[in-house]
């Protein structure tokens, strides 16, 4: 496979090393070239563990991420604040062309670095000159943040609600905790098991949004004959109603990117997948085509059966009142279960790719305690990663303020992620322009548009700005915390990376004397990772860690 490694391989004692370069210093330091007849081809090496993910289970990976409980429970928020049916299913549209654009960026990066890891592994090659900068900051990013922590708490509302139990800030969190401690139990018991699992929480869940879909269709046509239901007329004049603000369109985005979080959900494990590049080709647009249709359908029944005013009131329980009123109050509980489980699966798929990053950082040797959270004792799985993943959610949907706890968990995840976003895809454009000016190698398996790549930067630039414009009265999305709370936080979580960065990295090496300098050997387990060294000045750095690596493994 065509590449941007340069690798030269050598056996010594049960690990592998790399002979001059590690796999990041080269990644880091790609070679000038002088003419084209100077290109030489470098080659990846793929990790050597078992292949667990195929077409089908990296379709499942992406579906199961992407859809969790947003397609069930944003658009009565969305609708509230773009103040139109049709600008409703706009933002929709629109959040569906920022995903697939999202998808080839990664697609390009995960097709030249086919290892798990995702966007660290792109981030450290953009920014290879303050790689251990980079690293520390995008660590404290996955370590402080609770990705599974919405949907775990969504997916509590539902079951309660389909119990026929009420609400409360209190007893949806207590289910949310046990939602996440079951995923973080079956993957961290089995890998397959936990595949098999979401595989088929993804088929029930396509089942769902295909009847709901056809649901809809059916009231546009006159078929929905019951006490409950009466034509809305939602689509006539579809535009009626005050123009959004600047804050409504930013919030709406959001919600709506938020979900499409996912998009890149195989990168995290393509160390894992089997032919990583068609895999990425075949399976992940397949992924996304679909449900950017389903999600349009979706939204479309949703105004075809539910009245503007119950989609404005209904909040997290919007696919519970559709229900209701195309098929009266049994099938509302009913839905409940069937959305319940939907979340339930899209839990499965964010600690299954959260624990791997995780692992992935303990392999590159940054993080306190690597060789721990690097193991896959005692099931051969990524436990301590998934461990680590489950602490932090239970933390996020314990800590904010009641009433709050939602929005805030999904504003904190999609703002850090636009700033890795826009990193990436401004950082690939930098990447496509040397190579151009053939300064520097870049020719990955698949290769996207320059105006895709500027689309993707744009959209996610203007996702990092416009959250700090004032709500108008009545639109901010929090009760009790200021509109601006997620961006400080997202700021501080990255601030705590550079902290670390500037203690580890360089503080202590300086008060030392000595230097940081990475290796990379394949484990064990297959995997290829670094080992991070302290050269003392003076040292020869080859011989050092020809002498000191096989200390603390």
């Amino acid at each position: 496979m065509s590449g941007i490694i340069k690798s030269n391989s050598s056996t010594t004692g049960n690990e592998q090393v790399k002979s001059t370069e590690s796999f990041n210093r080269n990644l880091s330091k790609p070679e000038k070239l002088k003419s084209l007849s100077d290109i030489e081809l470098n080659v990846i090496e793929l990790d050597q563990n078992k292949k667990n993910i195929g077409y089908v289970s990296a379709v499942f990976l992406i579906l199961n991420r992407v859809v969790g409980t947003g397609i069930f429970s944003v658009t009565s928020s969305i609708y509230l604040l773009s103040l139109s049916v049709g600008a409703t299913l706009l933002l929709w549209a629109a959040g569906s062309i920022i995903a697939l654009a999202g998808l080839y960026v990664y697609m390009e990066f995960g097709s030249a670095i086919p290892r798990n890891g995702g966007e660290k592994n792109y981030l450290e090659y953009i920014f290879h000159s303050q790689k251990f900068l980079i690293t520390s900051m995008y660590a404290s990013y996955v370590l402080l943040l609770g990705w599974a922590a919405g949907n775990s708490i969504v997916a509590g509302e539902y079951l309660l609600n389909a119990a026929g139990q009420t609400v409360t800030q209190w007893n949806s969190r207590g289910i949310g905790i046990a939602v996440i401690t079951f995923a973080f139990l079956v993957h961290s018991a089995n890998i397959k098991a936990g595949l098999y699992l979401q595989n088929f929480l993804g088929l029930f869940k396509i089942g769902i949004i295909a009847f709901i879909s056809v649901t809809g269709w059916v009231a546009l046509g006159g078929g929905i004959k019951n006490d409950n239901f009466q034509p809305t007329g939602n689509f006539s004049n579809a535009f009626d109603g005050p123009s959004p603000t600047g804050y409504g369109i930013v919030t709406s985005l959001y919600n709506v990117i938020w979900s499409f979080i996912g998009y890149s959900n195989v990168n995290y494990a393509l160390g894992e997948v089997r032919n990583p590049t068609k895999t990425l080709k075949t399976s992940a647009p397949i992924a996304i085509v679909l449900i950017s249709i389903i999600y349009m359908f979706v939204n479309i029944a949703y105004f075809a059966v539910v009245p503007k005013e119950e989609i404005g009131t209904s909040g997290r329980i919007l696919a519970g009142s559709f229900f209701r009123f195309a098929f009266g109050e049994t099938a509302e509980k009913a839905s409940s279960v069937f959305v319940g489980l939907s979340a339930v699966g899209n839990v499965l798929s964010v600690i299954f790719s959260q624990g791997r990053i995780v692992q992935q950082l303990g392999r590159e040797g940054v993080l306190p305690f690597s060789s721990f959270f690097a193991s896959t004792r005692p099931f051969n799985t990524p436990a301590t990663g998934l461990f680590e993943h489950w602490l932090i959610c239970v933390i996020t949907i314990v800590a904010p303020p009641p009433g709050d706890a939602y929005n805030f968990v999904m504003n904190l995840i999609s703002y850090p992620l636009n700033v890795i976003n826009t990193a990436v895809a401004f950082g690939l454009l930098y990447i496509h322009y040397k190579d151009y000016k053939q300064i520097d190698l870049w020719k990955p398996p698949i290769r996207t548009y320059d105006v895709v790549i500027l689309f993707f930067g744009l959209a996610s630039l203007y996702l990092i700005i416009a959250p700090y414009i004032p709500p108008d009265d009545g639109q901010n999305v929090y009760n009790d915390l200021p509109y601006w709370i997620h961006p400080v936080v997202t700021w501080g979580v990255f601030g705590i990376g550079v902290v670390y960065y500037l203690v580890w990295g360089v503080f202590l090496p300086k008060r030392g004397g000595y230097y940081l300098a990475v290796k990379e050997f394949l484990g064990e387990d297959g995997f290829w990772r670094n080992k991070i060294f302290k050269i003392p000045n003076g040292e020869n750095e080859n011989s050092y860690i020809e002498q000191h690596r096989y200390e603390n493994d």
